[in-house]
């Protein structure tokens, strides 16, 4: 897919400055230069045009919000005036892979005064002697080589913007997120809570249905043994009747 019909594709019906990002990895370019992109993306901040066959940058229109430009695996061996006359507010540029040899190249670069980061990962540049000083002096407002600062600390995060938002969340305390995640598990505690209780009156409602159940037969085996014991009484006094009436009978006979 050409540059062109990749844009027509991102901007999926949007307006060119509504656009505050615009991804153009792997389309290409045939005569090696910008296409489709015009002064109308003016809100741009984020270009990236990895592997897209670049030999020039003549053809970049002015996009004076862009802070972040990514050029890795290209063709580009010169011209990077246009970037100090048309990406002021330029922060970051990522130039590795490119067909960049001298340090005198790099020299339109000093007038981007916000340029903190520059990359330039396998160019013939990173071959020459002291190339890592050198760049450094040439480019006195930069504070980051190929991801690492004058004392070969690591950049922190790409984006300083980024890196400001997530400390202002570490001193706000949780996220908003986060908190809502800490109210979920809340309620879901109050909840479990509350099915232990139910629980817990349920067995304790069986205990006391079994008590009286317990009771209550204890209860009907008194009523029964006590029956017995009245049955067992008559049967022994209807006996003892039936005994006077025989030696009556045999008294009488006697006589």
């Amino acid at each position: 897919m050409d540059m062109e019909k990749r844009i027509n594709l991102e901007l999926r019906n949007r307006k060119p400055a509504e656009m505050k990002e615009l991804v153009l990895d792997n389309c290409r370019s045939d005569d090696g230069k910008i296409m489709g992109l015009s002064s109308e993306f003016q809100n741009l901040e984020f270009l990236s045009m990895i592997n897209v066959n670049l030999v020039s940058l003549d053809k970049l229109p002015k996009l004076p919000k862009l802070r972040k430009l990514e050029l890795s695996d290209n063709r580009i061996s010169g011209g990077l005036e246009a970037l100090a006359e048309r990406t002021p507010a330029l922060t970051h540029l990522n130039l590795s892979g490119n067909k960049i040899k001298d340090l005198s190249t790099l020299d339109p670069l000093k007038k981007l005064a916000a340029l903190s980061s520059v990359d330039l990962f396998n160019c013939e540049v990173t071959m020459l002697l002291d190339y890592r000083d050198s760049v450094l002096e040439l480019l006195p407002q930069i504070t980051y080589l190929d991801g690492f600062d004058a004392d070969d600390q690591e950049a922190l995060d790409s984006d300083p913007d980024l890196l400001d938002d997530e400390l202002d969340e570490d001193e706000d305390g949780l996220s908003e997120d986060e908190e809502s995640e800490e109210g979920e598990l809340d309620v879901e505690e109050e909840d479990d809570d509350d099915d232990d209780e139910d629980d817990d009156d349920v067995e304790a409602g069986d205990d006391d249905d079994d008590e009286e159940e317990d009771s209550d037969e204890e209860q009907e085996t008194s009523r029964g043994e006590k029956r017995k014991r009245e049955g067992d009484g008559e049967e022994e006094d209807e006996d003892d009747d039936d005994d006077d009436d025989d030696d009556d009978g045999d008294d009488d006979d006697d006589e």
